[in-house]
């Protein structure tokens, strides 16, 4: 089932999400319909409070990436499930690349970050990961995992910026946006 994804300015974007148990009911009907609702929407990424659940559960799909034959990536796609994800460490060089986010739609700002992560989490059978991504699958995860923390990728534009998209933000806020997939906006 394909699920309104939640809008800049609801609440619960700003939530730091909960952990959830391997009996955590129905897991995989949410898996199945993150990922529905994820591709009909166009993204690479989805975190659960996108679809209005605090718990600490998001996917990605970096396959659109290696699709774009202008863009010349190195590594491979990855589609993956993160459960109860926590970020031991980020190293490397920081470096720009122009972000974008489904729950803030017509919004892309240059955002920094590490290049390497080494992250801890569960996959949808609960088998417990450490791994190592870097490049874009690191970015990717960075991203959703900031959603799981109640951090946008907004909030690491400079102030300046951030006055000069305020207008914009306010209009999605308020629902003043057109988009091609189903959304859910404050009251």
């Amino acid at each position: 089932m394909i699920l309104p994804i939640i809008s800049f300015g609801n609440s619960i974007l700003r939530t730091k999400c909960k952990n959830i148990s391997k009996d955590y009911k129905d897991l995989d009907n949410l898996l199945s319909n993150m990922w529905e609702t994820m591709y009909a929407s166009r993204g690479v990424g989805l975190a659960a409070p996108q679809i209005n659940n605090p718990i600490r559960v998001f996917i990605i799909d970096t396959q659109p990436f290696y699709d774009d034959e202008e863009e010349k990536i190195e590594g491979n796609p990855l589609k993956k499930v993160f459960i109860n994800a926590k970020i031991i460490n980020e190293e490397g060089d920081s470096w720009l690349f122009n972000e974008g986010c489904l729950s803030i739609p017509d919004i892309r700002e240059d955002i920094s970050r590490k290049s390497t992560i080494k992250i801890e989490y569960f996959d949808e059978n609960f088998n417990k990961h450490i791994d190592t991504y870097d490049g874009l699958t690191a970015r990717v995860i960075q991203h959703e995992y900031d959603h799981i923390e109640g951090v946008l990728f907004i909030d690491k534009i400079s102030t300046l910026r951030k006055r000069m998209i305020k207008g914009r933000l306010n209009d999605i806020s308020k629902g003043k946006v057109r988009v091609n997939y189903l959304m859910r906006f404050p009251n």
